[in-house]
């Protein structure tokens, strides 16, 4: 097991290089850079000016090439590609995911911003859908064939099909709108300060219901055809033949003996699901609602080309998730002793 998370260690470094490289290339080549920008509000603030009087007309003939070798330089591409890249890499092997462009905040601040919000979604998602996907499945499973089951899936992939984004759509248009029963953007209310803490849980909950069911709807399909296949496929092995010979309960059969070696993909599956509600789906949920997490700063970097803030969060989410991917893996060594990754 050593030597297998050593190797593991070794391989996580050309998988961050390679995220990087490709990222970092795919970013000089994507028009509308933070310079380009720059460039373009002065121009069209100096047509704005020109218009104004023949006074003001010098500025409308551009800007000043000094000017841009100034923005340049201030962003720092006024270096070639590759000494900004190899600085890039320097910076981050400190942990300094560097300075945002147009936020004039470190990357590292703003995540930690940010983060509470999508805490928020990625806990409520994670801890509702296993709460219904785990006794659902366990339930398709006892009744497998019967009607219950073929509803139930009929349901569940229902929900699977229907893109989170949209749902949460239909639900801001039903219920936010022509209901209005819920609020249509935020995380809390303007007077958030001055309520009680009673008050506080209750319009938290108020504002969170309708983002973390379009979340939640659409990912507990998984783990619940997960948990009914594997219990089906425990319920027919000969050890549970030999349990029930020996005068057990169905009851004690299902939980006592079957429940624990049924659950092993499940429970080794937890640190990945447990990310991947946190930095997956939530870009589209939190810029629909309004909701100011990681998702939205994702999705406005990339609009703005605010690449320290792209190119750091890529950075630090990759490295989480294979970090991650690892522990699940040794969770499942844990969980299971038979299996051996040598």
């Amino acid at each position: 097991m050593a030597s297998y998370i050593f190797k593991r260690l070794l391989l996580m470094l050309p998988t961050l290089l390679g995220v990087l490289l490709v990222t970092f290339i795919v970013t000089q080549f994507v028009p509308g850079g933070p310079v380009e920008q720059y460039m373009a509000e002065a121009k069209a603030g100096a047509g704005s000016s020109a218009e104004g009087g023949g006074l003001s007309y010098r500025g409308a003939q551009g800007v000043d090439p000094k000017r841009i070798e100034q923005i340049k330089a201030l962003y720092g591409f006024d270096k070639p590609a590759h000494e900004r890249f190899w600085q890039m890499l320097g910076q981050y092997a400190r942990f300094d995911l560097g300075r945002s462009f147009f936020q004039n905040k470190d990357v590292w601040q703003l995540v930690r911003e940010k983060l509470p919000v999508s805490i928020s979604l990625g806990m409520w998602t994670f801890f509702i859908s296993y709460l219904i996907a785990v006794p659902l499945g366990v339930a398709k499973a006892v009744r497998a064939g019967s009607r219950f089951d073929l509803v139930t899936t009929l349901l569940v992939l229902a929900g699977y099909a229907v893109p989170g984004f949209v749902l949460g759509v239909a639900l801001l248009v039903i219920f936010g709108g022509q209901l209005q029963w819920f609020p249509l953007r935020g995380l809390t209310s303007v007077n958030w300060d001055a309520m009680s803490w009673g008050a506080r849980i209750v319009d938290y909950l108020w504002h969170i219901t309708l983002p973390v069911t379009a979340m939640v709807v659409g990912s507990f399909a998984v783990t619940t055809m997960l948990t009914k296949n594997t219990f089906l496929e425990e319920i027919r092995k000969q050890y549970v033949l030999t349990a029930r010979a020996k005068g057990l309960s169905e009851r004690q059969v299902l939980w006592k003996h079957v429940l624990r070696n049924a659950m092993m993909p499940i429970v080794a599956g937890f640190p990945a699901a447990f990310l991947g509600a946190f930095f997956t789906g939530s870009l589209l949920i939190e810029t629909l609602f309004s909701l100011d997490g990681l998702g939205l700063l994702s999705y406005e970097s990339v609009i703005r080309r605010d690449y320290p803030v792209v190119l750091g969060t890529l950075y630090l989410f990759t490295l989480i998730g294979l970090v991650t991917k690892l522990i699940s893996d040794i969770g499942y060594v844990m969980v299971d002793p038979r299996v051996r990754f040598d």
